[in-house]
């Protein structure tokens, strides 16, 4: 008997532990996602983005990284907003942009979409679309960048952004997250 209460006290305890590692549920259109459970929610900073999450800077680099999850009703199309990206960095001297600039098919739940990789030094922007906004320049930053259209023609992007070695460090969880989408 009191073998059996331990090995339901085991089960109930480890099955918490379990919820207590998912992370945030989030809605891109009509698909469902969960984050990596050390991303931290925070509120979005611009009406632009639909979430916002914090990620846990690695030993050494100044800052964290963030992801943010936007809805693009008016924004371009992929290949727009693919350059856009591009634009808000500057490739270090010497680097080919081939090799600073990586974008390869993906799918986001049943949609064809792109994922980019770029390297370099990030053109921070306190209002993006701002000619006149204060524009803070951050080396050896990377940002991974998945965009999709869904069946309404509505462009979606997620973004993780940050040190280069941060978004190293949660590449495969921001990976997991893209591959957790589903209707």
């Amino acid at each position: 008997m009191t073998r059996v209460l331990f090995t339901a006290l085991a089960v109930a305890v480890g099955g918490m532990a379990l919820a207590a590692d998912k992370g945030t549920a989030v809605t891109v259109g009509s698909l469902k996602g969960t984050t990596p459970a050390d991303w931290k929610e925070e509120t979005p900073s611009s009406s632009f983005r639909s979430y916002q999450f914090k990620l846990p800077k690695d030993a050494g680099d100044a800052e964290d990284a963030e992801v943010a999850v936007f809805k693009t009703p008016a924004g371009g199309g992929i290949d727009a907003n693919l350059k856009r990206q591009v634009d808000k960095f500057k490739i270090a001297d010497g680097v080919k942009k081939e090799d600073a600039v990586k974008v390869e098919d993906t799918k986001v739940g049943e949609f064809k979409g792109k994922y980019q990789d770029i390297k370099g030094t990030y053109k921070s922007s306190t209002a993006p679309n701002n000619p006149n906004a204060k524009v803070t320049e951050k080396e050896k930053f990377r940002m991974l960048y998945v965009i999709f259209e869904d069946d309404d023609k509505t462009v979606y992007s997620i973004w993780a952004v940050g040190p280069e070695k941060t978004v190293e460090k949660h590449k495969k969880g921001f990976e997991e997250f893209i591959k957790s989408f589903k209707k």
